[in-house]
């Protein structure tokens, strides 16, 4: 069976602060449509790795070739993200959550999944202004996107909840949903899970595995909770002192010395 093509390369990432290495030459690559984990200890480096992909941090050295988005692999083109400024990476396709919810706590659920449509609103003012029939279009259209993404992740009964009074669980969500309304097509996940109860983990696995098998989304996820990694996730890089120490099936990184040692022996 040939593998699907590759849609993010990382190639010799470093990035250090003041005298801290935090990643040491890290290379891995993720193919279009699989669930790729990135796991390691606390401190491993692996949020500053995804901050890397998604524009947050600027590396000292390295590349992450991104070939999704318009412009990508249809065409024969990568983009470096490491190059490119961060408010141009949602636009090429590539959305992410947060291991500390960033949400408008203010604004209600239906509000926040509203505002990150705006990447994909083409109606400046002024064209609303004289083209209002083509403006009111564009809005239903985008209502419709954040509607089926309501519905998909069951939070229809908290549509119109202020998001700062909701329940620790269900903001994960609504986070979400925001990243989802984004339309990507390569999500970074940073802990999804982290803070939630079975129950909750149970819902948000689910979430993640449709999102993956309907959409074809390719997913990176960092997660401590080793047990779904190694059962939803189609390859693991792990990470520790911000060295690569295995990538593989999770399978074969289960079994690694090296990872037992530093992660899953711990504890």
């Amino acid at each position: 069976m040939t593998p699907h093509p590759t849609i993010l390369q990382a190639q010799g990432v470093a990035l250090s602060f003041g005298g801290t290495q935090v990643l040491n030459q890290v290379e891995f690559d993720v193919r279009r449509g699989e669930i790729r984990a990135i796991i390691g200890p606390n401190g491993a480096g692996k949020t500053s790795m995804l901050n890397c992909i998604s524009g947050f941090y600027r590396p000292q050295g390295g590349a992450v070739h991104y070939s999704g988005g318009k412009n990508g692999s249809a065409n024969g083109n990568s983009h470096d993200l490491t190059r490119t400024p961060t408010h141009h990476i949602a636009g090429l396709g590539v959305a992410r959550t947060f291991q500390n919810i960033a949400l408008y706590t203010g604004l209600s659920t239906l509000d926040n999944l509203m505002a990150a449509r705006h990447i994909h609103m083409r109606q400046s003012g002024l064209a609303g202004a004289l083209y209002w029939g083509a403006a009111l279009r564009e809005e239903v259209a985008h209502r419709r996107v954040v509607e089926e993404i309501i519905d998909f992740l069951e939070i229809a009964h908290i549509r119109k909840a202020v998001v700062g009074a909701l329940p620790y669980g269900l903001r994960k969500r609504v986070e979400l949903g925001r990243a989802l309304a984004l339309q990507p097509e390569l999500l970074l996940l940073d802990e999804p899970m982290a803070g939630m109860n079975a129950e909750e983990k149970e819902d948000m696995a689910r979430f993640i595995l449709d999102i993956h098998e309907r959409q074809g989304t390719t997913i990176i996820l960092i997660e401590h909770d080793m047990g779904l990694v190694m059962d939803i996730s189609d390859r693991v890089v792990v990470l520790d002192f911000g060295t690569k120490i295995a990538d593989g099936t999770p399978d074969a990184v289960r079994a690694d010395g090296r990872v037992i040692q530093a992660y899953l022996g711990q504890g």
